[in-house]
């Protein structure tokens, strides 16, 4: 492994199929899903960050609901960085050599955690931390205790477990605003790509 990254994820999603998720993916409606948490919970905000941007679709949305807001993503891949990039303050780089004093009001991930190595998992808790004055927001796939899942023939590249029970416990002040799930079979998806995936609002 190149010991430019710290992690075989990284290389991996640095790499082909980082690009490849890209047309996957670029035409999913974004505002059905963390669109639609924001607005439903009243999140006011000025400022985000979303780690593990890929192309903005996200950031997309919210500045759709936040037309002046600041927005910002961290993309490793450098196919989506170029694609983020002109529509978004953004970083090329990894969750876990990103560095910056800035704070925003409101950190993202979305199904992000799930491929980072677990190993890594507390620096990235403590990342996602740091960075927010108000809120985090995280989409991922659930599971109660931690397990690995074979992803498109690949091993060790996604990852399930209770993430936000983990964040929780590590930083017990935050305070739980609202979750949910978005389920694969709901009628109202149909036209969209959508993971089975939970979604949890904490406020610090």
């Amino acid at each position: 492994m190149n010991n430019k990254y710290k992690t075989q994820q990284e290389k991996f999603w640095k790499g082909d199929f980082g690009k490849e998720y890209i047309s996957r993916n670029k035409l999913v409606n974004k505002f059905k899903f963390i669109g639609k948490n924001l607005i439903n919970n009243k999140v006011n905000i000025k400022s985000a960050i979303e780690l593990g941007s890929n192309i903005g679709l996200n950031l997309d949305t919210i500045k759709r609901i936040y037309p002046k807001i600041k927005t910002f993503g961290i993309e490793i891949n450098d196919s989506a960085f170029n694609i983020l990039k002109k529509k978004h303050l953004a970083s090329n780089s990894s969750i876990l050599e990103f560095s910056t004093k800035e704070k925003f009001d409101l950190v993202i991930t979305c199904l992000v955690l799930i491929h980072q190595n677990p190993k890594t998992l507390n620096e990235i808790y403590e990342k996602m931390y740091e960075l927010t004055k108000k809120y985090i927001y995280i989409a991922e796939y659930f599971n109660p205790t931690p397990v690995t899942i074979t992803y498109r023939g690949y091993k060790n590249k996604l990852f399930k477990r209770d993430f936000a029970k983990e964040i929780w416990n590590k930083y017990p002040k935050l305070r739980l605003i609202n979750y949910g799930f978005h389920w694969s079979e709901d009628p109202s998806f149909k036209k969209n790509t959508c993971d089975n995936e939970t979604w949890f609002l904490f406020q610090k």
